[in-house]
């Protein structure tokens, strides 16, 4: 399995956002102005430059895909399961007694 840095990450990133804008047949212009964003916001976000989460996630609003944002939203977790988790005891095994 190769990993990607955050930089590799964020202009992979860039390349799906752009690539979706061209299918749609929309101008970085037209995007930015969908979205809110500044036209400079698209063009970062689109090289894998510094862009905000806000200007991303406004930016995959416009373009209809909010399943880009939900994949990076973490599973639901009980209060109870979050605090098993903080304090490790999820994991731990028991040893077994020597009386069959």
């Amino acid at each position: 399995m190769e990993f990607l840095t955050v930089k590799e990450q964020l202009k992979q990133l860039g390349e799906h956002v752009r690539n979706h804008r061209l299918a749609m047949n929309i101008s970085q212009q037209e995007l930015a102005d969908r979205s809110g964003v500044s036209l400079k916001a698209v063009r970062n976000i689109e090289s894998g430059a510094n862009a905000t989460l806000e200007s991303f996630v406004s930016v995959c609003r416009s373009l209809r895909k909010t399943d880009w944002i939900a994949s990076l939203t973490p599973p639901e977790m009980s209060r109870d399961d979050f605090e098993r988790y903080m304090r490790g005891t999820e994991t731990k095994r028991k040893r077994a007694s020597r009386h069959v």
